[in-house]
């Protein structure tokens, strides 16, 4: 069931690729569990029970529920950004069309308990790092360099005129990442799939404003409405 839902999907294939299997299904269950509860509410019973593993089998990997969470965000959390997020964006020459691609690419792949679940980034900043430096500091290097990468893409695309030479390129990452992540948050509060693609729209229309003179397109609208 995990490989059908978006935020599962790049966790799998990671999985996939790794000596240590009971250390992977350990650390698949536990963002399955994580991402629908929460970490505080995380149960490693419930984690246990879907791996099939021993808590000393656990334990042998991860030292603490703490341990196991930190796991969760440097390993899978991260690896489904630098996926999704960081990889193509280091390969576009088109930094605004590359976004608006992604965009429309997760879009159809999210299923509506995706939307119910929202994001799990976000979900545990808003949840641990009020409370643990640990959680904070982990999710604050992926988001910090999540912005790097669009930045960096913004600027290769200031440089070959494909974006308008008075943006702010910094500017523009963190309002993508604001937007998106908003975006996520207001679909999963509604549970209303139209919700997030109206505001997904809203984030497309956006990206084309950054469009240079000379690099006009109605590319956007059109793959939009197709």
């Amino acid at each position: 069931m995990m490989d059908r839902k978006w935020w599962h999907l790049f966790a799998c294939q990671d999985c996939a690729t790794r000596a240590d299997e009971t250390r992977q299904q350990i650390l698949a269950s536990a963002f399955e569990e994580i991402h629908r509860r929460g970490f505080q509410a995380a149960s490693i019973q419930k984690i246990l029970k879907r791996t099939g593993v021993t808590k000393g089998a656990l334990y042998h990997h991860f030292p603490g529920k703490l341990d196991l969470g930190y796991a969760v965000v440097d390993e899978i959390v991260r690896a489904y950004v630098d996926s999704i997020w960081m990889q193509p964006l280091a390969q576009a020459d088109d930094p605004l069309t590359g976004l608006q691609q992604i965009l429309r690419q997760s879009g159809e792949q999210m299923t509506r308990e995706d939307i119910s679940l929202g994001c799990p980034l976000n979900n545990l900043a808003q949840e641990m790092s009020p409370i643990d430096v640990g959680f904070r500091e982990r999710l604050e290097k992926i988001y910090r360099d999540w912005r790097g990468a669009i930045t960096g893409a913004i600027k290769r695309g200031m440089k070959n005129g494909s974006v308008r030479p008075d943006v702010d390129p910094e500017q523009v990452s963190l309002l993508f990442i604001a937007m998106l992540e908003g975006c996520l948050s207001l679909a999963k509060n509604s549970q209303n799939p139209d919700v997030l693609y109206q505001c997904g729209g809203g984030i497309i229309a956006y990206l084309d404003s950054l469009r240079a003179a000379n690099n006009k397109t109605t590319r956007g609208v059109t793959e939009q409405n197709a």
